[in-house]
């Protein structure tokens, strides 16, 4: 048998044949292992989550709920406010001297015309007393000059004396009793520097820390002994914008009185509440911002000058309204929705109309009425009559304790910072809803 040499060109042709088949085997087969593979992720990544009852049918998505309630929607608007003192003053010595005595404690309460603090009132005094005794000088000069006077009247009807020498005394008297006035004033002006020696508390307020010691040489006028700040009423400043003007102005002309609320600056606490006082003049320009002062009694001293607070004021209350948790609420390309569970556990998709919202409630206007049950968690997993289930055990189902069913909103928990009116409700963002 003739064997071929590996040199023959037929051999060499054949051996290569054999090669490119076997490459051909290998990449159809590693194909079909890829498009096997790839099938399979595609139907796993189809699956919605939490199993086969998500948006393809099968097994039941557990969902949270709440129940359609009915309560108060007040329409406010949001600012950032400044809580500003009616009154701050900066108490200053009329007066130059030592300091003697310091009257007050740092921190107190005091009241207007409480004395703050004493200056060395010695040569005050001194200056009193030498005016006074100048004083009393000159008005014996004059009632000696007008003895003299009354005297010349009768000699100058007798012709004893001269016209020259009755008007020469004429004159005396009323350079006599332009010197008694003079030494008047200087009295009085001695007077009110001793008076100045007691510096008292121009309002009624809380002091500061103080500013000098006992012993300063105090320098009239420009010496800081302590400043003195009005607490009560309180006064918050802050602005709106000049679209919520036309509003407010309506209600203050009215003689309405607004409510105005003060909150922390995380917007969780609130702090005092009080009535919009007045607004500002003109419209800032450069921000286009109205300046509003509201007013506050503080009476257990809630509001600090300068603090930093979140402002919000009440326009107005509807009442009885349609509410539901924003949760609930979804938008889609036919306008906001809601899902409503059924008795039979299923959920119906449901356009409604949302109206103003107040912080953990949104108003529906149409669409829902009081006592109905609609989602609030997992509804972008759901379609139109999708089958759910209830969490139970007070895990947040519709009678669960801590649950929103059945509850009506008593008032706003959590709100939305920023200077901005809660009129339109602004859901969060949903998943567009298929057709019914």
């Amino acid at each position: 048998m003739n064997v071929p040499s590996t040199d023959d060109p037929a051999y060499t042709a054949a051996a290569h044949g054999g090669r490119r088949r076997l490459f051909w085997i290998v990449g159809i087969a590693l194909l079909l292992l890829l498009a096997v593979i790839g099938l399979r992720h595609r139907a796993l990544s189809v699956t919605p989550p939490g199993g086969p009852g998500g948006r393809f049918g099968g097994a039941p998505l557990t969902v949270g709920v709440a129940r359609v309630t009915k309560g108060d929607v007040p329409i406010t608007i949001n600012a950032l406010g400044t809580v500003t003192p009616l009154a701050t003053v900066t108490v200053h010595p009329q007066v130059t001297g030592p300091l003697t005595r310091i009257a007050f404690t740092e921190g107190q309460v005091v009241h207007a015309g409480d004395l703050l603090a004493e200056i060395d009132a010695r040569p005050f005094q001194a200056a009193l007393d030498q005016a006074l005794g100048q004083l009393k000088r000159d008005q014996a000069l004059l009632a000696n000059a007008n003895v003299d006077l009354a005297r010349y009247k009768t000699l100058l009807s007798q012709e004893s004396i001269s016209d020259q020498t009755y008007a020469t005394q004429v004159s005396t008297v009323a350079q006599d009793e332009a010197t008694v006035a003079v030494d008047q004033a200087t009295a009085q002006s001695a007077r009110l520097n001793l008076g100045y020696c007691r510096i008292t508390s121009p309002v009624t307020g809380l002091v500061g820390l103080r500013q000098v010691d006992v012993g300063n040489l105090l320098q009239a006028s420009s010496s800081t002994i302590v400043v003195v700040t009005q607490m009560q009423p309180m006064s918050v400043l802050f602005t709106v914008p000049e679209d919520s003007v036309a509003d407010i102005l309506k209600h203050l002309r009215n003689g309405e009185k607004l409510s105005v609320q003060a909150f922390d600056r995380s917007l969780s606490n609130q702090i005092a509440t009080g009535t919009l006082s007045n607004s500002d003049n003109q419209i800032d320009t450069t921000t286009g911002t109205l300046k509003l002062r509201a007013m506050f009694d503080n009476s257990k001293l809630e509001l600090f000058p300068n603090q930093f607070v979140n402002a919000r004021l009440i326009l107005e209350t509807l009442h009885d309204q349609v509410v539901v948790p924003p949760a609930a609420l979804q938008n889609g390309s036919q306008g906001s929705y809601v899902y409503l569970v059924n008795p039979d556990n299923t959920v119906s998709m449901r356009l409604v109309t949302a109206g103003a919202s107040a912080g953990d409630y949104v108003a529906i206007t149409q669409g829902l009425s009081a006592g109905q049950t609609v989602v609030v968690d997992g509804a972008d997993q759901l379609r139109d009559g999708a089958k759910i289930a209830l969490p139970q055990d007070g895990a947040g189902g519709p009678n669960a304790p801590g649950s929103n069913a059945g509850k009506a909103p008593a008032s706003p928990g959590s709100w939305n910072g920023g200077q901005h009116r809660h009129r339109q409700g602004s859901p969060p963002a949903g998943g567009t809803p298929p057709a019914p």
